[in-house]
């Protein structure tokens, strides 16, 4: 299960830095983390949010349950919007260097056309960044390699031309937290709703709608994670669900599971959680 990183557990050597301003309409954060499972194999499941992610790894393999079986990961990959949980695979000591991005900026950030691939296998410039954070990471460089990571992406920005409308119509998205209607965010970005779709769909790969629905539904997990005993009804009413019933079904189709079933597992999970860990979510 997964938190405001995606991963549902975190080790207390997780490491987060917020970008330079230069790159904060493109980038939300940059964080390390390094993950025990053990000799056993382990999966662990990522769902929905409303970030994209660009994912480094180091020590084990990583690989993605697929249809047709594991699928090897290289690293860096792509973890995009995703509409359902996925599932990943890894043994031993698993570190990551990750890059999380909104997801209107992510694809113009990398040159990449937008697509709705879930988790995606690039072939970019970035993976040359492979093997530089690999020693800065042995070398126990956790800092540096987070910074040389921040790096690459303002220089890569500088290559991008603004976007002024993608950039109100973002920020308005953010500050509401995926609650404001449609003709709202087009009205803060000064822009017709066609316009906007337009544009968003054209950056992103998803409509306005799609991306604060996934942000609106992490809200309710990051909620109901805090506060298992949390009114339903009133944090419905809260984000700007039409009623419980809509929160209900809309947490079910990202999540896979009800609201009473997650926070069922939220309390077994925290219960379960070893003293060398925590659970972290980020507003």
């Amino acid at each position: 299960m997964a938190t405001g990183s995606r991963f549902y557990l975190a080790t207390m050597q997780h490491q987060e830095i917020a970008p330079p301003a230069a790159l904060r309409d493109t980038i939300k954060c940059f964080w390390y983390d390094c993950i025990d499972f053990g000799k056993v194999p382990s999966n662990f499941e990522v769902v929905p949010d409303g970030y994209a992610e660009i994912i480094f790894h180091f020590g084990s393999a990583c690989s993605l349950f697929t249809a047709s079986g594991l699928q090897l990961l290289p690293s860096p990959f792509l973890v995009g919007l995703l509409n359902q949980p996925v599932v990943f695979h890894s043994q031993n000591q698993l570190e990551i260097i990750a890059i999380r991005c909104f997801p209107w900026a992510v694809f113009d950030l990398l040159g990449l056309p937008p697509g709705q691939d879930g988790v995606r296998v690039v072939a970019h410039p970035i993976a040359q960044l492979h093997a530089p954070l690999q020693q800065l990471i042995q070398a126990g460089s956790i800092a540096a390699a987070l910074a040389e990571v921040a790096h690459y992406c303002e220089q890569a920005r500088a290559r991008v031309a603004p976007d002024s409308l993608l950039g109100k119509a973002g920020a308005a998205l953010q500050t509401a937290h995926g609650t404001l209607p449609v003709s709202q965010v087009a009205a803060a970005a000064h822009a017709t709703v066609r316009t906007l779709e337009r544009r968003f769909k054209q950056a992103a790969g998803y409509s306005v709608k799609d991306v604060s629905g996934l942000m609106r539904f992490e809200q309710v997990r990051n909620h109901l994670w805090h506060n298992p005993a949390a009114n339903l009804a009133g944090l419905a009413q809260e984000l700007g669900y039409a009623d419980q019933a809509h929160l209900s079904r809309e947490f079910k189709r990202y999540s896979g599971t009800t609201p009473a079933a997650f926070t069922r597992k939220a309390k077994l999970g925290k219960r379960a959680v070893p003293t060398d860990f925590v659970a972290f979510v980020q507003a």
